[in-house]
């Protein structure tokens, strides 16, 4: 038996008045998930538990199997050990995003104009050798991909309360608070002289998602299947690192909306031929149009889904033998508010050997549905009742 988990991050919306009073599933054209779901199971996830920040880090977390509220530690050290970092006991990390306030205190843009990862690299080097540890500071700044990096800090540093940029954009920035804060505003003051005075639109750094690194079981012990996964996005491939997951690289997949769907599906594919017996594709474009508010991208986005990853994946599968497959986002990010939601997502579980009493993937074909703890979605995918 091989396993897929498909990850339209963010594609769950609200109805859109673009769209006729539709949501992007709704409105794109998406012959091959409505074939897989008329023939399995379409319900409701819970993947944020309650209490929780409507994260990516939160939601993945439950999509692979591991309820956050009992793993959670912060969205930053998940990034870090993407990096290869790995934390020690009194070190906390920050994620570090390069973004772009205007004149005015507003928060133009939370990704910085999203920098190709080489530029941005330069000027995180900048940043560490002048206010990090080329400079003897206690804190060292790590290069990720596009506007998404990390900060080192002292544990000492862990206590302030700080908004995600994603969740301000338009809006004024709300700074930091709390006994740490002094201290990671001084760090985010000085860094525009640095990042200000590069090419980059973006103009200073923003800090927040803290925590020690979490002790995650591997996904082999957890789940007894061994795993693999492809994403363009430090903080899903950070969770495949911390449970001792394949991680295969795709050159020319990004987290944006020119991501290499065919590439990412044949990793895939290629995985599985090669001995995996689970593989999660995970494209992070329907989570960027929804943060930008563009729904043109999203609705393209959803339909690159289904024509560039769906449309050949199945019949591949169907000559690798049988097979099960788990599709669903980690969260809603809805067009109208440009930021995450705690709300339930659509899921959809097929089986190739055994036709479910199918139905519609969308918003509200599952609205009536009771929504499922998202975490215990991974565990009825491969060891169905």
């Amino acid at each position: 038996m091989k396993y897929v988990v498909c990850v339209p991050d963010g594609c769950a919306d609200e109805p859109v008045a673009e769209l006729g009073g539709r949501t992007p599933l709704e409105a794109a054209h998406l012959p091959n998930l409505a074939a897989l779901a008329a023939r399995g199971e379409v319900g409701r996830a819970a993947v944020i538990p309650p209490g929780m920040a409507p994260g990516s880090d939160v939601g993945n977390m439950s999509i692979l199997g591991y309820d956050p509220a009992a793993h959670h530690t912060g969205r930053a050290p998940i990034e870090a050990a993407a990096l290869g970092l790995r934390l020690t006991p009194d070190e906390i990390a920050y994620r570090c995003n390069l973004v772009t306030i205007g004149d005015d205190g507003t928060m133009v843009d939370f990704a910085g104009g999203h920098p190709s990862t080489e530029d941005a690299a330069a000027v995180i080097a900048q940043l560490d050798a002048e206010l990090g540890s080329g400079a003897g500071a206690e804190v060292t700044f790590h290069a990720g991909v596009q506007y998404r990096h990390i900060l080192v800090t002292p544990a000492s540093w862990s206590d302030a309360d700080c908004a995600p940029p994603h969740d301000l954009s338009d809006k004024p920035a709300v700074w930091p608070t709390g006994p740490a804060a002094a201290k990671l505003q001084a760090l985010m003051d000085a860094s525009r002289a640095i990042v200000g005075a590069s090419p980059l639109a973006a103009n200073q750094i923003w800090l927040w998602g803290q925590g020690p690194q979490p002790q995650l079981p591997s996904f082999r012990a957890t789940h007894g299947v061994e795993a693999g996964m492809v994403t363009a996005v430090d903080l899903v491939r950070g969770l495949g690192v911390l449970t001792d997951m394949q991680i295969v690289d795709v050159p020319g997949a990004t987290g944006w909306y020119d991501t290499d769907y065919e590439g990412k599906r044949d990793a895939a594919l290629a995985g599985l031929a090669a001995g995996a017996d689970l593989f999660v594709i995970h494209v992070e474009a329907t989570d960027e149009a929804g943060h930008a508010g563009n729904v043109e991208e999203k609705v393209r986005a959803l339909e690159n889904w289904d024509r560039r990853i769906l449309a050949d994946l199945i019949p591949a599968l169907d000559a690798m033998g049988p097979w099960r497959l788990l599709l669903l986002p980690d969260h809603p990010t809805p067009l109208r508010l440009k930021t995450h939601t705690t709300d339930s997502v659509p899921y959809l579980l097929v089986d190739s050997a055994s036709d479910g009493p199918g139905g519609t993937y969308s918003e509200p074909a599952t609205a009536g549905a009771a929504p499922v703890p998202g975490h215990e979605l991974m565990s009825r995918l491969i060891a169905p009742a």
